[in-house]
């Protein structure tokens, strides 16, 4: 992981293998050329104030994302200027905001991977500005390299000549003294730390990331932190009625389980409950995907690697409220064992479900997992899943769907989603789609219409939701995996989305924001 560290000396005397500055696209009125944002100024006066136009001939724009470099001045020990775009400024003075500076300085921390030490001089007045940076540079520089041992040609090791992340990032301008800079600092940490580690989980092969090693996983992280945990094997699940984690799980060699991690503070006024589909890999059962849906399958517990990092976040932020994460851990496989269209399973809460397609797993483990956390009846209970394709076609690769069955409470989940700078959208339960899960052998089918097929799977998940409970769901298909090119602080591979926005709800629940 990149350190982090504070100074406030200045930008000619520090050493490093960079310095990384900002430059914004300007409006027409400013003749349309980049402009050097604050932070920039000791380099700026290097140059006798002609950087921008020296920018302007290397090619730069100031467009997002937008990577620009060029020696340093005369007089600086630092030998390299790194100017990232932040998009386009629509008045000269104005301050970009938190979530631009994020991902320039995520885009800057990927752009400099192999270097020791880079300077961020970008504009940091205040402490959302400092946590900002902090964050983008930590999830900008996460790389995911543990099975890239050997080259192309007789296995020899190659680490040695393999670019690894940026090893150190100083923020500069930022007195380390100050109370609310560092707290900034801190969180940005903590909340990246375990960010990437949700990354990690997503992109561990599934060979080696089965339910089993999940839990353990948890077990060692609550551990360390002080966080309670209780994991449910298959036996405990036979035990205890969990047919929907049970049905799913029955084709693999890997049995399912469920784990509950319970952070509690002797603060805490108010209880939230989160719950994680974990499909360790989802081959879709008896219902197989087609060819060239499997290959990225392993990312199907991406909403309980969510809920454990918000889990253990929230644990080292110290926040005061008590949070429960609920992970539904299970294996989806085809096999003389499995699950078949047309069984009927009993769930936790006694419901039965006539299961009409086995790739429509996900919700059936959920099931389980929103009655367990409404049996402690929770202020609110958020699930995070990568439940439907039908939801990447509605809002796209990058941004999540939130339902809800509570209007005042999904309007809050998007704030907080929108505070953490994570593209999130409204989505509705329309009744009249809740016909067509009508099943003539069970309580409900686990599919109804075609048509609005993520608007489905929330009203299935509200069926089991314990009665008077506030609940909102959060289908992350889209954006919890990045098939493309990385983007600002955004890697190719796991991403870690809904993270931020559960640690922000808790954060606003904590402090009496939320109500």
């Amino acid at each position: 992981m990149t350190a982090l560290t504070l100074s406030t000396a200045a930008l000619p005397g520090l050493r490093a293998d960079a310095i990384v500055i900002g430059v914004a696209k300007g409006t027409a009125s400013a003749a349309g050329g980049p402009v050097v944002v604050p932070g920039a100024e000791a380099v700026d006066k290097a140059y006798d104030g002609r950087l921008a136009g020296v920018l302007e001939t290397l090619g730069a724009s100031g467009a997002e994302g937008e990577v620009t470099k060029l020696p340093a001045p005369t007089g600086f020990k630092t030998p390299l200027v790194v100017a990232v775009g932040l998009g386009t400024q629509t008045e000269k003075d104005a301050a970009p905001d938190t979530e631009a500076l994020r991902r320039a300085a995520g885009v800057a921390a990927r752009a400099l991977s192999g270097s020791k030490k880079a300077v961020f001089a970008l504009p940091m007045t205040d402490a959302a500005e400092v946590g900002a940076v902090a964050e983008g540079a930590l999830l900008g520089a996460y790389s995911f390299d543990a099975y890239k041992n050997a080259d192309d040609a007789g296995g020899k090791d190659k680490k040695k000549n393999r670019k690894g992340p940026l090893a150190e990032a100083v923020l500069a301008g930022v007195p380390s003294r100050d109370k609310a800079f560092k707290a900034a600092v801190e969180r940005a940490t903590a909340v990246a730390e375990e960010l990437n580690r949700a990354r990690d989980l997503i992109n561990t092969p599934p060979n080696d990331l089965d339910p089993e090693a999940f839990a353990a996983v948890a077990q060692a992280a609550a551990k360390e932190h002080g966080i309670k945990v209780q994991v449910l094997d298959e036996k405990a699940l036979a035990k205890g009625g969990h047919g929907g984690i049970l049905g799913v799980g029955a084709g693999s060699a890997s049995g399912p389980r469920l784990v509950k991690l319970s952070y509690t503070s002797a603060k805490a006024k108010k209880h939230l409950a989160f719950v994680g589909k974990g499909i360790t890999y989802d081959s879709g059962g008896i219902s197989l995907k087609p060819a060239g849906h499997n290959e990225t399958m392993k990312c199907d517990m991406s909403g309980a690697a969510a809920v454990f990092a918000a889990v253990v976040a929230a644990a080292r932020l110290g926040l005061a409220v008590n949070v429960t994460g609920w992970l539904a851990l299970a294996e989806n496989m085809p096999s003389g064992s499995a699950t078949r269209p047309g069984d009927v399973l009993r769930m936790y809460s006694g419901k039965t479900v006539e299961v009409l397609n086995t790739d429509a797993e996900g919700r059936l483990v959920l099931a389980d997992a929103l009655w367990a956390a409404s049996e402690e009846k929770p202020d609110a209970i958020v699930d995070v899943a990568t439940l439907t394709g039908a939801m990447v076609l509605a809002l796209g690769s990058r941004t999540f769907g939130i339902m809800a069955n509570d209007d005042t409470f999904r309007a809050a989940v998007l704030e907080a989603a929108e505070e953490a700078g994570e593209p999130a959208w409204p989505m509705p339960l329309p009744e009249h789609l809740r016909k067509g899960m009508d099943s003539t052998v069970a309580d409900i089918a686990n599919m109804g219409e075609r048509m609005g097929g993520g608007l489905v799977a929330g009203l299935f998940l509200r069926e089991f939701v314990g009665e008077g409970i506030t609940w909102a769901h959060l289908d992350i298909a889209g954006p919890a995996f990045n098939e493309g090119g990385p983007f600002g602080y955004t890697p190719k591979g796991g991403t870690g989305s809904a993270v931020r926005t559960l640690v922000r709800l808790a954060e606003q629940t904590a402090s009496g924001e939320l109500g």
